[in-house]
């Protein structure tokens, strides 16, 4: 059932996508607000399908700990549902991502419009600076920072190394940076098929406050954001 489920979902997502795709492009001479909200349609869209095909829904626990203001967010990386997810979640994220992911065809398009932060993970210094440069116009809009701290997508039970970059954002931005938690990856498993009817929970922490000290910041934020994960994966919800 869990795969016909799942397969029933890809398709109807397929078709969710192309259709997208194409209305989208006239978006392409408009302003970014447009082509942001144009993107949180499809994905509310997209995790309709998800909840009425595969059964999986999602709850998100925390927010009173979601400080006003600029803000960087460090979400946990399990599955490809956070990034779907990311701009229902959080209002206008202006999110950093991968420097490849810009050059796909309309959903690399639409990712740039919308305001989001291409970074070149092997750029170096000149390219930690572009991607500051961009982000400090970003919160000048009013946007929060979205990171994922790993860089990629990790498997239940995984650990990486956090990224440096995380802890320069933190400190040439100088805002609070709000740790996030998630256990999609026991439903849509890294490189998985099969969608798993259940609850996604995601648990926004508290904030770490600005201006502390880089190295100690960035273990805080790992410590925070990995011991919060292993608790969500040991009680997973029922569906």
């Amino acid at each position: 059932m869990t795969l016909l489920r799942s397969l029933v979902f890809q398709l109807f997502f397929y078709i969710w996508t192309w259709l997208f795709a194409f209305a989208g492009l006239p978006l392409l001479i408009a302003p970014w607000r447009w082509m942001m909200r144009f993107g949180t349609v499809w994905s509310a869209g997209s995790l309709w399908l998800l909840r009425v095909c595969a059964g999986l829904d999602h709850e998100v626990i925390g927010r009173e700990n979601l400080p006003p203001g600029p803000v960087i967010i460090a979400m946990k990386h399990q599955s490809a549902w956070d990034t779907f997810a990311a701009p229902l979640l959080f209002r206008d994220p202006a999110m950093v991502i991968k420097r490849e992911l810009g050059f796909l065809p309309f959903y690399g398009w639409y990712a740039i419009k919308s305001g989001m932060i291409p970074i070149d993970r092997k750029g170096g210094a000149k390219a930690l600076k572009r991607m500051i440069a961009a982000c400090e116009e970003a919160m000048a809009q009013g946007r929060p920072i979205f990171i994922f701290p790993e860089g990629t997508r990790t498997a239940v039970g995984t650990k990486v190394p956090y990224q440096a970059g995380v802890a320069a954002l933190y400190t040439r931005l100088n805002v609070p940076i709000v740790p996030v938690a998630v256990n999609s990856g026991l439903f849509w498993g890294r490189r998985q098929f099969l969608r798993r009817p259940g609850r996604i929970t995601v648990e926004i922490l508290p904030a770490i406050a600005a201006g502390g000290e880089r190295r100690a910041v960035l273990a805080e934020l790992e410590r925070r954001i990995e011991d919060a994960t292993t608790r969500l994966v040991a009680s997973r919800p029922a569906a």
